[in-house]
């Protein structure tokens, strides 16, 4: 079956844009637009789309919002941002938002297809220029202690195992049968939800919460 897109986006020319490049992939369906956070809740609650793929910046309220509401009505439902901000603090607002993904307007077609191909398997997928950034919030231990594991996936739970198990990126890949590439984006996004720094501290964070 195909995967159900809602594209939401208060510019016009950009859903319409998005619904020509999305209509090249004959394994996605676009099932509505919508224009605002209001209309993108309506219609999640009416089309049951697999994935929203949702701006920030949306009238009446922003995107990030509209996420957090959406997750909260229907948890099922897939938020991929795809987004002109390149900016860190929007990318951990998204993710602690229980987005999905996090894509930039500016992402090659193919892109923000794959994005959409993992997001809907169950991966994390940051656009490479983001990656970095997650890497560069500072934490304490006390902070540390106080974020829970139930704000990860369960994806992103099987690679911080993994990971402070000793594995390697190349071997979690294997494991898990995933890219590479993937592992790394699982990596990275642990990093910032979690506000780490180094593969040492989530090795003390999974023994803190006694995943391992």
């Amino acid at each position: 079956m195909p995967i159900r897109i809602l594209i939401a986006d208060d510019h016009a020319v950009v859903r319409s844009g998005l619904r020509a490049i999305l209509g090249s992939d004959p394994d996605l369906e676009i099932v509505g637009e919508a224009e605002d956070g209001t209309q993108t809740l309506d219609m999640v609650e009416r089309l049951h789309p697999d994935v929203v793929l949702l701006d920030i910046t949306m009238p009446p309220e922003d995107g990030i919002t509209t996420a957090k509401r959406l997750k909260e009505a229907h948890p099922e439902v897939i938020v991929l941002f795809l987004t002109m901000h390149e900016d860190e603090s929007l990318l951990h607002e998204a993710l602690q938002a229980g987005a999905s993904g996090y894509v930039i307007k500016r992402a090659a077609e193919s892109e923000i297809i794959d994005a959409i191909h993992a997001v809907r398997r169950g991966d994390i997928y940051v656009h490479p220029s983001m990656t970095r950034a997650l890497l560069h919030q500072p934490v304490t231990s006390l902070h540390r202690r106080s974020l829970p594991a139930i704000e990860l996936t369960r994806r992103e739970l099987d690679v911080l195992r993994l990971l402070a198990k000793g594995n390697t990126n190349r071997q979690i890949a294997e494991l898990l049968g995933l890219s590479t590439r993937t592992v790394e984006n699982h990596r990275a996004n642990l990093m910032g939800k979690l506000c780490l720094t180094s593969r040492v501290e989530l090795v003390e964070y999974a023994e803190e919460h006694e995943l391992i």
